[in-house]
């Protein structure tokens, strides 16, 4: 059992037989009385996710994740395959336990969490390299002021660039909120 005050981001947690991921963590405390811990959380089973408020004091089932490399192989449409490097396993991720799948580049390894046998979650990294495949040319005289152009990158993704950005460039993107960051 682990003590609600002592979940952060990223702590995997089990209550009423769900595996929830905690996304954010806020203690409220109001005048006399108890606190409440309320956090933000994903169910890694479903992909929804949900706010839950606990009291100061209360306790969770507390689970041992074991989390391992595994290149990333395709995808279809419902999972994504990965394989382990040193002994060529193949596994397979459902996409809805996946957050940003439509970041993950071939060939590229991924931190994987796993419970007993089975993947909970994939650790992406916080920002990704990504070719610029289609844009519009950029227009001389519109440095003044900050201007944006779209741009649709090599896996399908459309997002913000700055006008000096042409097809293939490569950008350096945000895996949490998809919007460019850098020239790379």
């Amino acid at each position: 059992m682990i003590s609600v005050t002592d979940l952060r981001a990223g702590t995997i947690f089990k209550d009423n037989g769900n595996l929830l991921q905690v996304l954010a963590y806020e203690h409220i405390k109001m005048g006399r009385g108890s606190a409440n811990i309320k956090v933000k959380v994903k169910n890694l089973r479903s992909g929804s996710t949900t706010e839950k408020s606990f009291i100061n004091g209360a306790k969770v089932d507390d689970l041992t994740v074991l989390k391992r490399e595994y290149q990333y192989l395709y995808k279809d449409e419902d999972n994504a395959y990965f394989m382990d490097p040193q002994t060529y396993e193949q596994i397979s991720a459902p996409l809805k336990a996946i957050d940003g799948s439509e970041f993950l580049k071939e060939g590229d390894s991924y931190s994987i969490s796993f419970l007993d046998a089975e993947p909970l979650s994939i650790i992406l990294p916080p920002k990704v390299v990504l070719t610029v495949a289609e844009t519009a040319p950029g227009v001389k005289g519109n440095s003044a002021t900050n201007v944006f152009k779209n741009a649709t990158l090599e896996n399908g993704l459309t997002t913000k660039v700055p006008p000096f950005i042409g097809i293939g460039d490569k950008v350096r993107i945000d895996t949490r909120t998809g919007a460019y960051t850098e020239k790379a």
